[in-house]
This record gives C-alpha cells, structure tokens and sequence, in this order.
C-alpha cells in the first residue's frame, strides 16, 4: 500500500544484485557506509507518506478552499450552490472515516498524517461553522463552542503527550459523527420540520461536544498524574 518494495519493508533478508552490488564486501575491504544507510531509510520513509490514507488527508485539505467557495457562492443562499458544497462537506466527512481506519489497518501510520489528519478534520469543521455562522444560518455561540472545545483538546493533547496519548473515545467518535450530520443539515437549504430537526440535532452535538470534552480534559489529568509518578518512581529506583 505504501509503494515501498518488499525487500525494502524486509530488510536484509534477501538480497538481490543491486543490493550486493551496493554493499561492500569484506573480501574487498569494505565496510557499510552509515551515510549511505540512513539515506537510504529516509527514502524508505519519504515513500510511505505517499499512501491512501495520507492522499485522502490531503483529498480533505484540498476540499477546505473549494467548499467555502462553493458556500458562499451567489450570496450564500442559492439552494442550489448550497447542495453542492454540501456534497463536498459529506466527502471530506467520509474521507474522515476511511483515512484513519485504513492507516491503522495497513500499518500506514505516519508522522504526516498524526499532523494532518487533526487539522484536515478541524479545518472542514471549522470553515463549515464559520460560513454558517457569517451567513446568520446559525448562532455565533454554537460555533465558538464547537471550535474552542475542538481547538483546547487538541493543545491539550500536546501538552501531555510526553506523558502519554489519550486515546479517541467512543463519545468522541459519536461527537463528531453527530456534528457532521448537525452540520450538514444546515448546509442544506432545509425547511419545515427538516429545519426543526437540525436544530435539535446541533443542540446534541453541542451537548456531546461538551461532555466529551471535558471527559477528555479529566483523562489528561489522570494522565499527567501517572506519568509524574511512573518518572519519579523511576528516579528514586536509579538513584537507590
């Protein structure tokens, strides 16, 4: 899946001419060069960032500009424009989906995509909200709410990762789930009792975009607790 070639992903198991040709022999005298060898790997890693899963990462990023244009095209309110950029909200939304488990399934985990993914998702979210919220389709508040939670966890996660990663909960898969669907639905040009149930469906989303995040806020805590005392156990068990 990552492009790189079986001997590569394999090591020295087998070696084939080109690698006997590349590596010298003790016979003549010669010895692996390190230089040559973590040039080597840096090709072996610059290749596998150019997976599936990455490539529907930069799919999403890509659909950021795209969608705001297509958002706020004639004034914002053609219905027609209004079904479009929807369209290109629901990919990015199930490109969402398939990345991360197709990195996880494949063993395509990258540190581009650890980076990517989080801001390819906030940046969607985030342009979708703000449209929103500057056409008067929905409450400034709403917004600030979803984008601070979503912004402060993120920092958050950073802060205590040298203790730890805190994992995506349940709740916040269904957190974001909800938001997409919430979100959606005001992208289209909804009405009647459609237009009821949107609203009720972004007062769930807001409600799960708080709780989750806070339950988020209490896992970091718990994580930074035990990180402190695994470091400090470690101290005084070198220093006896």
């Amino acid at each position: 899946m990552t492009g790189v070639p079986a001997s590569a992903a394999n090591g020295s198991s087998k070696t084939g001419p080109a690698q006997a040709d590349a590596i010298p022999s003790e016979a003549e005298g010669g010895t692996k060069h390190p230089r040559g060898a973590k040039i080597a790997a840096a090709a072996v890693n610059q290749a596998s960032v150019w997976n599936i899963a990455n490539l529907l990462t930069m799919l999403r990023l890509l659909l950021v500009p795209g969608f705001v244009v297509l958002m706020l095209a004639d004034g914002g309110y053609d219905p027609a424009w209004r079904s479009v950029a929807w369209a290109a909200f629901a990919v990015a939304m199930i490109t969402d989906l398939f990345d991360g488990h197709l990195a996880r399934t494949y063993n395509l985990v990258t540190d581009f995509g650890k980076i990517a993914d989080p801001i390819a998702d906030k940046a969607i979210m985030g342009a979708a909200l703000i449209c929103l919220s500057g056409l008067g389709d929905l409450p400034w508040w709403v917004t600030i709410v979803i984008l601070g939670r979503e912004l402060g966890i993120t920092l958050l996660r950073f802060v205590v990762i040298r203790y730890g990663v805190i994992p995506a909960s349940r709740g916040g898969k269904l957190k974001t789930l909800i938001q997409g669907v919430a979100v959606g639905m005001y992208i289209l040009a909804l009405t009647g009792w459609l237009a009821t149930l949107r609203f009720w469906v972004m007062g769930v989303a807001v409600v799960l975009t708080v709780v989750t995040g806070l339950d988020y806020v209490r896992q970091a805590i718990v994580l930074r607790r035990r990180g402190i005392a695994e470091r400090k156990a470690a101290l005084e068990e070198t220093e006896a």
